[in-house]
């Protein structure tokens, strides 16, 4: 990551895609990455070494499925989409994000 992008922490890309492929719907690696960025303003840069690994660890998880298809470039991709099981993860990744945020909004706003 160039130092002008922001750089997000550990575990937050996985809800990052699991929330987009909940919005949008089935999409090939390179458009998610992308879609997130846009989303993010262009803060975020991410790079194949972080998204593929995300979705490989995803799959394994049975959070989100693959099939092949062909890309508007007309290549051969992998599409992903999220599961039953990964739908259901989405709201417990939104939660866990809320009661992190929440913690951390707690120690910022205390006074010594």
């Amino acid at each position: 990551m160039s130092k002008d992008k922001s750089e997000i922490p550990y575990g937050t890309l996985d809800l990052l895609i699991l929330r987009t492929l909940e919005t949008m719907g089935r999409l090939h690696g390179y458009a998610l990455a992308r879609r997130i960025e846009q989303v993010s303003g262009e803060s975020l840069q991410l790079s194949q070494g972080s998204i593929y690994p995300a979705l490989i660890r995803l799959q394994q998880e049975g959070w989100i499925d693959t099939t092949w298809g062909v890309s508007e470039t007309n290549r051969k991709v992998k599409f992903y989409s999220l599961t039953e099981s990964g739908r259901k993860q989405v709201a417990v990744e939104i939660a866990n994000w809320e009661k992190t945020t929440a913690l951390v909004a707690r120690f910022l706003g205390a006074t010594p």
